[in-house]
């Protein structure tokens, strides 16, 4: 099984560290760097360090692509992506002892003509039992329903599909005729589109039924602080872990889903799924730009992951009985 990536809206972040986030006041920074990203492109990133041979797709703009350039080279991530007049947008993390602050900007216009571009060179290449990626925003101007699209002739090359987005693209996929297999909302995401607060574990385990329903194998919340919840057919568990030495939050969310990704390459159950995924994204806080430390380190981490199983609503009914 081959591993792909799509982002149509990728992102250099510039991530500036502060001795204290004031709004209003000057500031100087202590540290400066930028890294290429994007989420779909922090997946690769990680997968690439995992050792998993990945091709990225997507859009970038031919202005300012060079880092781009040099993490793929780096990685030996295969770079499908097509390049367009202009500037790949670049997003702002300020950082400092509270935690950061992402500014993020709309990215590079386009149209219904480029969003195609990107669909029929993935779809043309993509081949049954091939695990595709579908992660991020979308730019201005492309059709809000790209990813719905993608997810519909994906399906049928047989493709395996994992969607992490939000808003009206989440919207939009989730009422196709072929949902993802995998998806990865937060619980802010996923409340907004449900139309209702998720205050506490039972609520999301709900709502996770409720989007399993429509057909999606795996759902995965992120709960920030307090883990995540993990739901299949197999039931239902949250995972935490204690992180350690803190170098940066940005992409974590992604490095969570390339630990997803990763476990579903190797065939794995709902409890592996869980523990590799927590660790992939407690190694990057770790790690400065979309990194993971070496593959003894993940594999340590995922063994000290806590999985503790939720029951399910299918599970109370069947105890009552």
């Amino acid at each position: 099984m081959r591993a792909l990536t799509v982002t149509f809206n990728p992102a250099i972040d510039q991530t500036v560290t502060l001795d204290r986030l004031e709004p209003g006041a000057v500031h100087r920074a202590h540290a400066v760097r930028q890294n290429a990203g994007g989420k779909g492109v922090n997946v690769a990133s990680c997968l690439a360090d995992w050792g998993v041979g990945v091709s990225a797709y997507g859009l970038l703009g031919s202005d300012n692509a060079a880092p781009f350039d040099a993490l793929f080279a780096a990685k030996g991530i295969e770079d499908r992506f097509i390049r367009i007049a202009g500037a790949t947008r670049v997003n702002l993390k300020l950082v400092d002892p509270a935690g950061t602050t992402d500014i993020n900007l709309d990215g590079l216009a386009v149209d219904a003509g480029r969003a195609e571009m990107v669909t029929a060179t993935i779809c043309d290449a993509a081949r049954e039992g091939d695990l595709v990626v579908l992660a991020g925003s979308l730019p201005p101007g492309c059709p809000p329903d790209t990813y719905a699209t993608l997810l519909e002739r994906l399906h049928a090359r047989g493709c395996r599909l994992i969607l992490d987005t939000s808003g009206l693209p989440l919207k939009c996929a989730l009422e196709a005729a072929q949902p993802p297999h995998v998806v990865k909302p937060n619980r802010d995401e996923l409340s907004q589109l449900l139309g209702r607060d998720l205050p506490d574990l039972p609520d999301l385990v709900a709502a996770a039924g409720t989007l399993r329903s429509s057909g999606i194998e795996v759902v995965v919340i992120s709960m920030g602080e307090e883990g995540a919840l993990f739901v299949s057919g197999e039931g239902a568990l949250t995972a935490s872990l204690a992180i350690g030495e803190l170098a940066s939050t940005v992409g974590a969310g992604d490095a969570m889903v390339a630990g997803i990704a990763a476990a579903l390459l190797e065939g794995a159950p709902l409890e592996r799924t869980a523990r590799l995924a927590t660790a992939f994204a407690v190694a990057k806080l770790g790690m400065a730009g979309p990194n993971l430390p070496a593959l003894a380190s993940v594999a340590a981490l995922a063994d000290e992951v806590s999985v503790t199983p939720v029951p399910t609503a299918a599970q109370k009914t069947a105890g009552e009985a």
